[in-house]
């Protein structure tokens, strides 16, 4: 897999909001993200499109980590993430679906862990009602959520404010994606107990949000 290469440093890590997954328990070290790019905001609003169709390139590490961290990444000595959370409970999972398998993105430490060396694209594809960016894209990112954390404080109010995270989280990451010349789409369509079969998650973790992401295969 070309994001984790065999010089970077390995360690045993789980999430730090609990196990997310099953199977997998090492984690690799990912390219420190950039915090100063090329283009502004305004640019990146004007230019963001829905992207379905890609190249056959596939993503580098270091595209990967930036997508990553622009998701979900840290921000802040006292955990601060790039998208806002409800009471600082941040009940978001994200997970990358390649062809070298299902990895689990952690925060704490910017840190990718493979949960399996299965390609899960072909069923999430199938789970998606067969939406082709699923299937063709080089890497799509799924957003799943623990509701538990965030109802915990706020009741009958988490379901909300987690949909609300997953947007301010998604919204990050496609506009992360125009930064860096690639294109993603939202996909919100799909199965959702097919969804969660395809990733094998753990049972408190509901699937929310598809962004395939790649090289778009012409300008949007």
């Amino acid at each position: 897999m070309r994001w984790l290469l065999p010089a970077l440093l390995l360690v045993g890590c789980t999430s730090q909001n609990g196990p997310a997954a099953n199977g997998g328990s090492e984690a690799h070290e990912m390219a420190r993200p950039r915090t100063v790019g090329e283009h502004t905001l305004e640019q990146l609003l004007q230019r963001r499109r829905s992207v379905r169709e890609f190249t056959d390139a596939r993503l580098t590490d270091a595209e990967i980590a930036q997508l990553c961290w622009a998701a979900q990444g840290v921000t802040g000595d006292e955990g601060q993430r790039t998208a806002p959370s409800a009471g600082a409970l941040y009940p978001l999972e994200l997970y990358v679906l390649s062809a070298d398998g299902v990895f689990h993105y952690l925060p704490q430490g910017h840190k990718l862990r493979r949960i399996s060396d299965d390609d899960a694209r072909p069923a999430l594809y199938a789970a998606a009602l067969e939406q082709e960016a699923v299937r063709d894209a080089p890497a799509v990112f799924v957003i799943a959520a623990d509701y538990q954390r965030t109802s915990r404080k706020y009741g009958d109010r988490a379901e909300r404010y987690v949909y609300m995270e997953a947007g301010h989280a998604a919204q990050n990451l496609l506009l992360q994606a125009v930064a860096l010349g690639l294109g993603g789409v939202p996909i919100g369509a799909f199965d959702d107990n097919a969804a969660h079969r395809a990733l094998a998650l753990s049972r408190e973790l509901a699937v929310l949000y598809l962004l395939p992401v790649g090289h778009p295969a012409r300008e949007p």
